[in-house]
């Protein structure tokens, strides 16, 4: 009654043996990609955590410096401006991690809320209190007044640049990582397991344990095994050529360092453009 081993001589096996080779086979497959995967999920793994560790340390840092920034030469509004320097790099964090949210809306939120604070306290310091009102009224019309130039602006545009290569490489290799998960969990099929069970397990039936296949009948096996996978590898060698690119990016004219310690610089140049231009500034307010 064998099914799998059907040899014309003598056999030793049964029908139960050939359902325990069957789950033999799949449990040493399943074992056999594992190991093979542990090591490059462990690599990706590592420099997920090596890039998010590096970024978070640079959010920091220039989030820092924007503060000092405002602590040292606008103490009058530092206080008052802490919240919005503080949203504006939890905004910034939030975006490089994939959160469906934009550097230009984060970027002109942040200048929304500073507009309020630099015309009541840095143009017209005379103002002891805005109404709620009022300070809604100026922030609603920030884009309209245009209180900080180009400033604003430019401050978008090499955000942008850098920030986008981080969020692809962010979101780059956390694909990675569910890819290689599910190799792990493809189904063995049928046909994949009886010829596993012929090609390992049935010359045992024979008593030849010793024997293994050679090199050819073991990868015309496992190419029909692995088939269905076949089909990731092409995708899989753009998706590497991907990474390369954005690293490359990133270590060019996408350089995350940089960029992020140029804010505190381009704020400064639009509060200070919006002094230059306080007369005007309040005419039009």
């Amino acid at each position: 009654d064998l099914q799998i081993c059907q040899h014309r001589a003598p056999t030793c096996c049964t029908k139960k043996m050939e359902e325990s080779y069957q789950a033999a086979v799949r449990r040493e497959r399943t074992q056999s990609i594992q190991a093979l995967n542990f090591e490059l999920k462990y690599m990706i793994v590592g420099h997920i955590t090596a890039f998010q560790e590096a970024f978070e340390s640079l959010l920091r840092f220039a989030e820092n410096h924007t503060s000092s920034l405002f602590e040292t030469a606008y103490r009058p509004m530092a206080k008052e401006a802490a919240e919005p320097v503080k949203e504006l790099f939890t905004d910034i964090s939030l975006y490089i991690l994939g959160a469906e949210t934009t550097v230009e809306s984060a970027v002109l939120r942040f200048f929304d809320s500073l507009f309020p604070l630099v015309y009541s306290r840095l143009i017209n310091p005379g103002i002891t209190d805005l109404s709620e009102d009022y300070t809604e009224c100026l922030r609603l019309t920030r884009q309209d007044i245009n209180p900080f130039g180009h400033y604003s602006k430019n401050m978008v545009t090499e955000l942008s640049k850098s920030l986008w290569a981080s969020r692809m490489l962010s979101q780059a290799l956390s694909l990675g990582i569910e890819v290689i998960n599910s190799t792990e969990h493809a189904a063995v099929s049928r046909e994949c397991s009886r010829a596993l069970v012929r090609m390992q397990y049935c010359p045992h039936c024979q008593g030849l344990t010793l024997i293994r296949p050679c090199v050819g009948y073991c990868l015309n096996v496992m190419r029909g095994c692995l088939a269905s996978l076949a089909e990731l590898d092409a995708h899989w060698r753009r998706f590497i050529s991907t990474l390369e690119y954005l690293a490359n990016e990133m270590a060019a004219s996408h350089e995350l360092e940089a960029a992020l310690a140029g804010i505190w610089s381009s704020i400064n140049e639009a509060i200070l453009h919006a002094q230059l231009n306080g007369p005007q500034l309040s005419a039009t307010v």
